[in-house]
């Protein structure tokens, strides 16, 4: 029976550009892209900073999250559960040209481990964010 090497051929064709892309990189180098722009989404969502929060954002959920959704979730995870606390790494996940990221998050007024996540996805020279979610 023969094996089929579904990622070979598609990493070997990459590599030979010279680009390693995103889901190639080691997880230390993908937790060196996802946690500045994950710290980057906390903080400017601490601020309801709509402009901030976005930055990072592919075009796709830049039409899904307006300014007055972000305001309105703020607001409500803000006076439930505080602000975002600690921080940990759980996992990370692969896939042609994405990685999804997820965290343990702990909040200031709320007990408990609540799952923070993030899918990066490579456009060009750029990493964006194409879902984020704290649940």
């Amino acid at each position: 029976m023969k094996t089929i090497e579904r990622a070979g051929p598609l990493r070997s064709a990459r590599k030979h550009r010279g680009h390693m892309t995103i889901e190639q990189k080691t997880d230390a180098e993908i937790l060196e892209i996802a946690n500045p722009i994950m710290d980057n989404l906390m903080e400017a969502s601490t601020r309801i900073d709509f402009a901030g929060h976005t930055r990072d954002f592919t075009e796709r959920l830049k039409a899904i999250v307006t300014k007055e959704y972000l305001e309105k979730v703020c607001r409500k995870y803000q006076e439930e559960k505080g602000f975002f606390s600690q921080r940990e790494f759980v996992a990370l996940f692969r896939r042609p040209g994405a990685v999804a990221v997820v965290w343990k998050q702990g909040f200031t007024k709320k007990e408990g481990e609540f799952v923070a996540e993030i899918l990066i996805v490579e456009q060009g020279s750029r990493f964006l964010v194409d879902h984020v979610m704290v649940w």
